[in-house]
């Protein structure tokens, strides 16, 4: 399968930059289109311009350290930044960007903590317009089916 063009979120972290691998392997010359979507606070009254500018800055800086990082490997690379929640930003990237994949890393977030923080890679997973390789980084932790039985199980009681 040829992908023309593969939008890469990435949050800032060494778990988000996780994706970028799999992402080169599956371009076979594509174009990759890092996103980081900026977000100064949670807080609407403590989110005022100088804020929201340093987060864009930041944001900028950093995706052109990955875009050199790519593009000194030979690879087509494009760097967007967006301001606002993360999902939403994903979504809309791959609509008006026309991407064909979507690859981005989980967080493996479970329980309390993911209900509290949320899950961006499940409001995308939901709402996306396009395929979307999800990638567990190593040492995430995999959450356990609660239930699953392995094939060829004993089933004695």
């Amino acid at each position: 399968m040829n992908f023309a063009k593969i939008l890469v979120p990435l949050d800032g972290s060494i778990l988000g930059e996780a994706a970028l691998e799999p992402a080169v392997k599956v371009a076979d010359g594509g174009i990759i289109c890092l996103l980081r979507a900026a977000e100064a606070q949670t807080l609407p009254a403590a989110d005022s311009p100088e804020t929201q500018i340093a987060a864009l800055r930041e944001a900028q800086q950093y995706l052109k350290k990955i875009s050199k990082s790519l593009a000194d490997r030979g690879l087509n690379v494009e760097a967007k930044v967006w301001y606002g929640p993360p999902a939403a930003a994903i979504v809309a990237v791959a609509c008006s960007e026309k991407v064909d994949l979507i690859v981005m890393a989980t967080h493996g977030r479970s329980g309390l903590e993911r209900l509290v923080l949320g899950s961006v890679t499940e409001s995308v997973l939901r709402s996306a317009p396009v395929p979307i390789l999800v990638v567990r980084p190593e040492g995430v932790p995999a959450d356990v089916v609660v239930g699953a039985t392995p094939a060829g199980a004993d089933f004695r009681v």
